[in-house]
């Protein structure tokens, strides 16, 4: 990026506060004195926080969508450097989007994460390709946009104590899913049904309230379809628990070479999971070693200061 004046380097993030994790980086940011903000079509029920919400749900009428996008689009131009795209989302439609900032001599960064490029095609994709650089959470999703930085979601630790130890008799665990289908609650339910254990779902709660349901938990289980964690359990091996999840193999050996530490998930599958669990209710030490392993892991990986340092690095690419 060429040298600026005295002024700080302007970022906004833009459209939606996807689990949170734009509002943590905008933050982050503000901390190294880089002029940041949060511009989201609309607030979420989870995660509201932005700067400026467009106020513009996703039933509204189009004419209405694109009048308030495309005026938010000239309000912002004059006061940003780069613009930090996230989930597979652009301010104004994307055929237009990277045309008019590259004319206009303004940087542009496609930051994905997760669902909004799981399972689709390269040409599918091929949007993010004219931003000038793009953004993955973690080495899992390098199989749709291989050509991608790797920037694992950063996460608050200064805010974050490891919970006291439970002890309570039956361990509980806790299962907190987005959407049913795709985490595969129903075979953590019926593995739980089987156990000498409670399991409490969370599940529409503010972010804050929920937090505080992961807080009480002995074991988590993230999800089973997807190959790769999430926030959720980020949070929990910050809290010091031990998560459950599935993972792909060649994922696990790529971010265990890249950061030089181990994953300390226990892997599991549907059809695995019960074993899994069983193994972690019968043994409080084996539930603290891992949720033990589990911080040191997200203080290596996920803490929001060195995911900061890496953006930080990006920008100063572009």
């Amino acid at each position: 990026m060429p040298a600026r004046a005295e002024r700080p380097l302007r970022v906004t993030f833009c459209p939606v506060n996807t689990a949170g994790v734009p509002w943590a980086s905008v933050q982050a940011l503000r901390r190294r004195e880089v002029d940041a903000r949060l511009v989201v079509f609309e607030r979420y029920k989870l995660h509201p926080e932005a700067d400026w919400s467009l106020e513009i749900p996703r039933d509204s009428p189009l004419l209405g969508r694109q009048a308030r996008q495309w005026a938010a689009l000239a309000r912002l131009l004059p006061r940003t450097d780069v613009f930090h795209f996230v989930f597979g989302l652009t301010l104004v439609p994307q055929s237009l989007q990277f045309p008019l900032l590259r004319a206009a001599g303004k940087k542009s960064v496609m930051h994905y994460l997760g669902s909004d490029i799981r399972g689709k095609t390269p040409d599918q994709l091929a949007y993010g390709r004219k931003a000038d650089t793009q953004i993955v959470g973690s080495y899992d999703a390098t199989r749709w946009v291989p050509e991608a930085e790797v920037i694992p979601p950063g996460i608050d630790l200064a805010r974050i104590e490891p919970a006291p130890r439970s002890e309570r008799a039956r361990p509980l665990i806790v299962h907190a899913p987005s959407h049913r289908g795709r985490k595969g609650t129903e075979h953590v339910i019926a593995a739980c049904a089987e156990l000498d254990a409670d399991l409490e779902l969370v599940e529409g709660l503010h972010h804050a309230d929920a937090f505080e349901r992961y807080r009480a938990a002995d074991i988590v289980v993230d999800q089973l379809n997807a190959g790769w964690y999430g926030l959720f359990a980020i949070e929990a091996m910050a809290l010091g628990k031990p998560v459950v999840t599935f993972l792909h193999d060649e994922a696990v050996r790529r971010t265990e070479e890249a950061f030089g530490t181990r994953v300390p998930i226990v892997n599991a599958t549907k059809e695995t999971l019960r074993d899994r669990l069983r193994t972690l209710v019968s043994s409080a030490d084996e539930r603290r070693r891992i949720g033990a392993a589990s911080r040191a892991y997200v203080e290596q990986v996920h803490d929001l200061e060195r995911t900061t340092d890496h953006l930080l690095a990006v920008y100063a690419r572009l």
